[in-house]
């Protein structure tokens, strides 16, 4: 490229630029097209309620009731109360604590001080009630089985042989208890307590419960349970036109529609599938183009950003269709509204609009009840992007999130009435995917932070923060400069109102009128709002060197703004905010003391360029006429009101504006903004 000249580089980088453009919208639309779920699809809208407005559907083929979860939950609990519980019978245990009852007895019979001849009808007793416990089976119950009744039907499994019994034929430790008491207490003729806790210490559960073998018997019971009831037979008419869709039809249709999809994922064509989706999507993205390239021209002629935006959107389609890849429980738990205002805070509502209604209608052909869909997530959209119109607030975002549920409350209820028509059959967990949706919005936070370092854009949060003047370069300039600094102030006041009611980004403005002239911050003293003293340096400098170092200050200004990292989008505010007009002052005066020498009017000039936004050209009047107000020695309405009409028409009469996109009317209504605020500043009495 090192041969070309410069028009055919310029023609190279843009056929290259369109052939990356081309390029990512394919890799866009290959990855939807690849997440995406690839099975026909169902072609009626279901919603119980409602009045079947289609023709008369009639059974293609036979198939299946599948049951409601309502009869799938009480099937499961019948099905759970019919598996009872599993104990294991251990007979070791029996044995051994047996033998240890005689050796405890032969241990402390010594010292119990009973007579020798009773040992061995002790012996007998004790071993005889223990070995009938045993023989009867003793457990411990557990809770969960216990929430209908105290005692409950158990399997005892003995060497795989299965009992049924209930615990209530079973003993506890407190039954066991209750019964040696009630044994030994009809024995007179024995010392109660002695026995009583010699057998208390042998009795050990002989029954353990299998949880393993219980559970494995209920999962294999459940897999067995039968999902469907009934047969709908090929020609049967499953609803008419003009029919209520019942419980009875809605089931149905519902068994119909999954019929159908397994149907279509076995026998349907994937590759006449894929094709559909691929015009589909291809459509969606095209459109998007064009609507940048008629409407948002700037951001279509700057991959970068195009690349910002197709990666939003492939991410969102991307991650439902991951959703319904995992069967999540509701596809309402995703942030849809979290692409809406991300593009609204990175770029503008329009754009935000318009992305948020191409991705509704792409994900509106894989989700259920598409209608439904379009409608919770249309509006939330379009909510979340109105409520953030002008962010100038942290808190916003909450406020923000407050109304996105409100909406989807209103919608929620409004379509509740419709399919349900009783407040009482609402079931209210059904808006909690909603509210989890929402919190997720939040993460559009983050996210916004990202992008703009990953991709170099400026938002409206990242314009809040520079706009605060504790900000490093502000906290200088007002330390070192102040005149400057309150200069920049006072321009930042009448830019911003003058851009508010034009229409403009005012909170952009407003950045690059506080920074405008950081570039003072060189040579403070050399301008003359920070002049105190009377002292002017510019009394011993040649007019040229005196103009250079009032025109170096732009240069220095986006020197200084580079090195703090302040973003290129405000820092073009410092470069336009003088265009390329001449310092006039030292020019003139240069005419008139040096008449006779040739003059470089080049000295004297601003480099530029010359503004080429709205707000370029507001800060450049406001900055002039700011500027020129101070030099009134006497300002009343007359003079504010000629010396705005005189500065205006100077910049106009220098094409300093011709690139500004600023119309005839715009420059009234600034005019008029200007002289208003000029007059309030000074006091200035108007005349009614």
């Amino acid at each position: 490229m090192a041969n070309l000249s410069s028009s055919r580089q310029k023609a190279v980088l843009r056929k290259y630029a369109r052939k990356l453009k081309f390029l990512m919208m394919m890799v866009s639309i290959g990855i939807i097209v690849w997440t995406l779920p690839k099975q026909a699809k169902f072609m009626y809208e279901i919603q119980k309620g409602r009045i079947w407005t289609q023709k008369d559907l009639i059974s293609p083929y036979n198939f299946a009731i599948l049951k409601t979860q309502q009869e799938l939950d009480s099937d499961r609990k019948v099905i759970l109360l019919g598996i009872t519980p599993v104990y294991q019978l251990n007979t070791n245990i029996a044995d051994k604590q047996l033998e240890a009852f005689k050796n405890d007895l032969e241990i402390k019979w010594h010292t119990a001080g009973i007579n020798d001849k009773l040992k061995d009808d002790y012996i007998n007793t004790g071993y005889n009630l223990l070995k009938h416990i045993y023989d009867v089976g003793i457990l411990k119950p557990d809770p969960k089985y216990q929430q209908n009744s105290q005692n409950y039907t158990i399997t005892i499994l003995n060497k795989n042989v299965g009992t049924d019994k209930n615990t209530g034929d079973l003993f506890t430790r407190d039954k066991a208890l209750d019964y040696f008491n009630q044994v030994l207490s009809t024995r007179k003729d024995i010392d109660k307590s002695f026995l009583l806790d010699l057998v208390l210490n042998r009795m050990q559960n002989n029954l353990i419960y299998d949880d393993m073998l219980t559970s494995r018997l209920q999962k294999e019971a459940l897999e067995n349970l039968s999902l469907t009831r009934g047969m709908v037979q090929k020609e049967d008419i499953l609803v008419t036109t003009g029919s209520v869709v019942n419980d009875e039809v809605y089931q149905k249709l519902i068994s119909y529609k999954k019929a159908f999809e397994d149907s279509s994922r076995v026998n349907g064509d994937r590759r006449l599938v894929m094709l559909g989706q691929v015009l589909l999507v291809a459509m969606a993205i095209t459109l998007l183009m064009v609507f940048l390239y008629l409407f948002r021209r700037d951001i279509y002629d700057d991959n970068r950003l195009v690349s910002l935006i197709l990666l939003v959107i492939t991410a969102m389609l991307a991650a439902l269709s991951l959703a319904i890849k995992l069967q999540t429980p509701n596809l309402y738990y995703i942030p849809y509204c979290i692409v809406p205002i991300i593009i609204r805070i990175l770029f503008d509502t329009r754009l935000a609009l318009n992305i948020h209604l191409l991705v509704v209608l792409i994900a509106g052909f894989f989700v259920p009840n598409s209608f439904e869909f379009a409608y919770f997530e249309i509006t939330a959209g379009m909510v979340s992007i109105y409520s953030i119109k002008n962010l100038i607030r942290r808190e916003q975002f909450l406020l923000s999130a407050l109304i996105i549920t409100f909406s989807y409350f209103m919608a929620f209820i409004g379509i509740s009435f419709i399919r349900e028509g009783s407040f009482l059959s609402i079931n209210w967990m059904d808006f909690l995917p909603f509210v989890v949706s929402v919190l997720l919005t939040l993460l559009a936070y983050p996210l916004i932070y990202i992008f703009e370092k990953i991709f170099a854009i400026t938002s409206d949060i990242t314009l809040i923060e520079l706009t605060n003047t504790n900000a490093p370069l502000l906290r200088e300039l007002a330390f070192t400069a102040p005149g400057t600094f309150q200069h920049s102030l006072q321009v930042a006041n009448l830019a911003e109102n003058a851009i508010y009611s034009i229409g403009g980004n005012a909170l952009l403005v407003r950045a690059g009128a506080l920074y405008h002239d950081i570039g003072k911050l060189e040579n403070p003293l050399f301008f003359i709002e920070n002049q105190s003293s009377g002292f002017n340096p510019h009394d011993k400098l040649p007019y040229e060197e005196s103009a250079q170092i009032i025109i170096r200050h732009v240069s220095k200004g986006v020197e200084m703004a580079e090195n703090a990292n302040i973003p290129q989008v405000v820092i073009d505010f410092i470069r336009t905010h003088h265009g390329d007009t001449r310092v006039d002052y030292f020019y003139q005066s240069f005419l008139k003391n040096f008449p006779e020498k040739m003059i470089n009017e080049k000295v004297f000039r601003y480099p530029g360029p010359i503004p080429s936004t709205k707000e370029g050209g507001v800060l450049m009047l406001a900055d002039s006429v700011e500027a020129a107000s101070r030099s009134l020695k006497e300002p009343d309405e007359k003079s504010i009101s000629e010396l705005v009409d005189r500065i205006v028409k100077y910049k106009l009469d220098q094409d300093q504006l011709k690139d500004s996109d600023i119309t005839l009317k715009d420059i009234e209504t600034i005019k008029t903004i200007f002289k208003r605020m000029l007059m309030s500043i000074y006091h200035v009495r108007i005349n009614y």
